[in-house]
């Protein structure tokens, strides 16, 4: 009786504690294009990372290209590595990394390849 009532809170607890991460208004578990690409973005004098995914979208505002969790809010991550980890559950892999100098600094673009699943 004690495991049957152990696997439903189990249960319950995974389907409310799951987060829908999103980019847009799309689910990252629904996309499904061959090549992606991620941007770390970083604020001044702060430590808080977070990401910007293109996987083709049109983009209208800067802030849509943000990686989401289900309430709409960016979501922070230790790094651009972190996030690509975690695209691991969404079937993509490092593919390429490449670097853009620009008057105001650097930025690191990670291409990332869908896995045959």
């Amino acid at each position: 009786m004690k495991k049957m009532i152990f696997l439903m809170a189990m249960a319950i607890g995974m389907t409310f504690g799951v987060k829908a991460q999103t980019v847009g208004d799309q689910k990252l578990s629904e996309i499904k294009s061959p090549y992606i690409e991620l941007r770390e973005v970083g604020k001044f004098l702060s430590n808080k990372r977070w990401v910007k995914l293109d996987y083709g979208q049109k983009i209208n505002q800067e802030e849509e290209a943000y990686i989401k969790d289900d309430k709409g809010k960016e979501l922070e991550f230790n790094s651009v590595l972190d996030c690509v980890n975690q695209m691991k559950n969404y079937g993509y892999e490092l593919f390429q990394v490449y670097v853009i100098v620009g008057e105001y600094g650097s930025y690191k673009y990670y291409v990332l390849k869908r896995t045959a699943n």
